[in-house]
């Protein structure tokens, strides 16, 4: 793998921010139609730094704070997992999705207090277009601003 230059990190951060429009106008608009709940994965930021801190983060930053993760740290992991798996921007983008959903709902909700993967209700199975659909997005985005990167070892 290529050492990551700032044209491409500019890339990367590109397809982190398309990615990321698309997380939340689905989180807002279409999961309410679709499944009941809107998502606020800046709750459970709040909850996190409020648990591990002390501190109670207000709304607005938790929002800021993911939106940032998503679109420059997530979609780096698109990036160097296409790396790994040579198989395409698109398929990273899944693999991405499938796991930050797993950490999400599996992992970081049980941590805070929430049941295992939500019990799998409609939050859970919202959550996980959500996060598929964003990260596939980065990869589509990532396929067509760096197209020479995806076959180049």
């Amino acid at each position: 793998m290529r050492a990551i230059n700032t044209e491409t990190m500019k890339m990367i951060f590109m397809a982190g921010l398309g990615g990321e429009f698309v997380f939340e106008a689905y989180s807002w608009v279409l999961s309410p139609v679709f499944f009941g709940p809107i998502l606020e994965p800046a709750k459970l930021v709040t909850a996190i730094v409020a648990k591990t801190t002390g501190i109670m983060l207000p709304y607005g930053l938790a929002f800021i704070i993911h939106f940032l993760i998503g679109s420059v740290f997530f979609a780096l992991l698109v990036y160097l997992l296409n790396g790994v798996l040579k198989k395409g921007y698109i398929l990273a983008g899944l693999a991405t999705g499938l796991i930050l959903w797993f950490v999400a709902q599996g992992m970081l909700a049980p941590f805070i207090g929430r049941p295992f993967m939500m019990e799998f209700g409609a939050y859970t199975q919202s959550s996980f277009v959500a996060h598929t659909s964003m990260m596939m997005v980065i990869g589509f985005i990532l396929s067509r601003l760096l197209p020479n990167a995806a076959v180049t070892p």
